[in-house]
């Protein structure tokens, strides 16, 4: 099929998780795709919000899908591809549609997901295995909701090379646990590298954050609601401070469950 911009649109495949959706027009959508060979693209689904529709309820957000795409995967051309076909590998979105504690948490996951990929078309094969194994884990349900985000964010900012310090002084590196937690200076900073206005969080929102940036589950399930209320609150604020705005889906998060 010729376009104006001198190519012919390719057909590929890929696999994706379905970050957001938009409407189109009366029967289309534009469905946002974080992809794993591919990165983040836009393709429009032709005719999905129609009852006959043979494939619109596989591209409902969470769900992980194997796509073919008509498009450029070069980034010629419009930026926006075409789904030819999808078929669902898991729905993960139906398992949690009902519970607003997780479903939120999901909702967070994504536009995070969709902010840590600012290009278009740029690989990042890590962030999307970090947000497909997030979705995965609040459709088991074996871990709190709020946990499995916190665990995300915290995941997500060290692929953009933001991750806070945690085993050591963020200004000076010194090794070690310290007491208190600056966003601005990146993290935990000792008490000779404290800047004024630091937090002092208790040891054990530390060591909670700690778990969860390594995935020690047994740590981070055993902790108490303050303690985990405490640690998302840092970890809104470091990744919001990096991202320089706020995340609009964050304030939304229910974490009456953690």
């Amino acid at each position: 099929m010729p376009t104006g911009s001198g190519y012919r649109r390719q057909l590929y495949r890929d696999d994706a998780v379905v970050l957001r959706v938009q409407k189109l027009g009366e029967s289309d959508r534009i469905i946002t795709l974080l992809t794993r060979r591919h990165g983040r693209l836009r393709a429009v689904a032709r005719g999905v919000r129609r009852t006959n529709s043979r494939f619109g309820a596989r591209l409902e957000p969470f769900g992980h899908v194997d796509l073919q795409l008509a498009g450029s995967p070069e980034g010629l051309g419009s930026s926006l591809h075409s789904v030819s076909q999808v078929e669902a590998i898991e729905l993960y979105g139906k398992k949690f549609l009902t519970d607003y504690p997780r479903y939120t948490a999901a909702s967070a996951i994504a536009e995070t997901a969709e902010r840590l990929t600012p290009i278009e078309r740029d690989p990042s094969l890590r962030l999307f295995q970090l947000t497909l194994g997030a979705l995965r884990a609040l459709a088991a349900g074996e871990h709190s909701g709020g946990l499995v985000l916190d665990a995300y964010l915290l995941r997500g900012m060290a692929t953009a090379g933001w991750a806070p310090a945690l085993a050591e002084c963020a200004v000076c590196g010194d090794p070690g646990r310290h007491a208190a937690f600056s966003v601005p200076a990146g993290g935990a900073v000792c008490p000779d590298c404290r800047p004024p206005g630091a937090a002092h969080p208790s040891p054990a929102t530390l060591a909670l954050m700690s778990a969860l940036a390594t995935g020690d589950w047994a740590i981070a399930d055993a902790t108490e609601t303050p303690v985990r209320r405490e640690c998302s609150g840092l970890v809104a604020a470091h990744l919001q401070w990096h991202m320089e705005r706020a995340l609009r889906s964050l304030p939304l998060v229910d974490r009456r469950e953690i």
